[in-house]
């Protein structure tokens, strides 16, 4: 029976070139692959980017009002070859309703599907397409990065003009507004958080 899983880690934990890596080890052995992003994620366009340099193509940018499972299915229906596995990036960007669709992908295709994204936002709420990938996946495997401090990463901090906020919308892209983001260890994001307040304490906690 195929799978669904869900593989999650802080920023900059690799997601991006271990999804690309497993699209290589598929197509090396002449297997056909799907990968999907939502279009949300407008760093790099209709691409993937690691930062290692590497790059390549999606094949749909995914935009909250398309079906998933449909999506699949047409591609699956399509070629002489058979679709082989799904791979999804900045997987947190779906819906609930498309996360429920990549599981039927796997339920009623039989086709995995490998789910790359973000448990929590910079303010450690959960995404809501994460969320119930959480609930959904057959499987769920955390992929581990570092702090600046040398322990495990397990929160995404967001820095504008170089100052780490905690305060805002969910969703910012880098890039925009001199947006970017940094993986911390508990200890560090409570630091952060707690100089933040300290120079805003008219902001809401």
């Amino acid at each position: 029976m195929a799978k669904l899983y869900f593989r999650y880690g802080a920023m900059n934990s690799g997601k991006s070139t271990a999804l690309m890596q497993v699209a290589f080890n598929y197509e090396e052995r002449g297997m056909r692959v799907f990968i999907l992003k939502p279009s949300i994620d407008t760093k790099g366009g209709e691409c993937l980017l690691s930062r290692l340099g590497v790059s390549r193509p999606v094949d749909k940018a995914v935009t909250p009002d398309m079906d998933v499972f449909e999506l699949v299915q047409k591609e699956a229906a399509r070629g002489d070859k058979p679709l082989a596995c799904v791979l999804t990036d900045e997987s947190q960007f779906f819906t609930p309703q498309q996360a429920e669709q990549l599981f039927m992908v796997t339920v009623k295709l039989n086709i995995p599907v490998i789910a790359y994204g973000l448990r929590t936002d910079f303010s450690m709420q959960g995404f809501p397409g994460s969320t119930r990938l959480l609930e959904l996946a057959h499987a769920i495997e955390e992929m581990k990065t570092i702090c600046t401090c040398g322990r495990k990463a397990t929160c995404n901090g967001r820095k504008v003009n170089g100052e780490f906020v905690f305060e805002g919308d969910q969703v910012a892209i880098d890039q925009e507004n001199n947006v970017e983001y940094q993986s911390l260890c508990a200890q560090c994001y409570f630091a952060e958080r707690e100089k933040f307040y300290q120079r805003h304490p008219r902001v809401r906690v």
